[in-house]
Parts: C-alpha cells; structure tokens; sequence
C-alpha cells in the first residue's frame, strides 16, 4: 500500500480544506493517508471545532477516519492552539527540536507531500 503524509503548513482555511479533501479521497482509493498540521496551520485547530465552521464536517470524517496523525506541539505552543490540540486529543508531534520531523514518515515509507 503506498503511504502518503500530508505536511499542512499553510493556515489558510481553503488550503486546509483541500488537505482534508485529498486524505479523505486518497484513503477512499486505498492510500495510507496521514495528516501532520505544522506551522500556521496549527491555528484552524480550534476553528475545525467550532460549530458552523466549514471545516467542521471534514474536519470531522478525517478524525473518525484516523487521517489526522498529529499536530506539532511547538507550534501550538507558540500560536496559543495548545490547550485546543489537546482538548481535542490530538497527538502533539515533537520528534525534531519540538516539531514533526520528517525524517521517521520516510524511514516508514511514506512520500511527503507539502502544503
């Protein structure tokens, strides 16, 4: 099965939605799919919750999915989203200097693809 982790930088909303779009459909055409929130996207975590959100409904297939590896706790820390990734229970991903590195989604086989 080919692995595909999506690396979301980008913390505008339409890019985001688009990332959850493509791991939906790349799970539902039998990819691995995995999605790392990194940088300013960190702050849509609390957005994805938010009732009337148009990221809400995607937001939350991709969860009941298990798409969503991890947000990066360094980020969070910084931007204020922390307390939302954890409230949420998200994985908070510090393998790199408190980021998600993406050196061990190689070594598991999985192409990064950047957003």
């Amino acid at each position: 099965m080919k692995k595909i982790a999506l690396f979301v930088f980008n913390g505008e909303p339409m890019c985001f939605i688009h990332v959850l779009l493509n791991a939906l459909d790349l799970q539902k055409q039998g990819y691995e799919a995995k999605i790392v929130i990194e940088g300013a996207s960190v702050k849509l975590v609390p957005e994805c919750v938010k009732e009337g959100s148009p990221l809400r409904p995607l937001w939350q297939k991709c969860l009941q999915a298990g798409l969503v590896d991890g947000v990066c706790k360094a980020c969070s820390a910084k931007l204020g989203t922390l307390a939302a990734a954890q409230e949420q229970g998200l994985t908070l991903l510090d393998d790199m200097a408190g980021h998600p590195g993406m050196a061990g989604y190689r070594e598991r086989g999985f192409e990064i693809i950047t957003f």
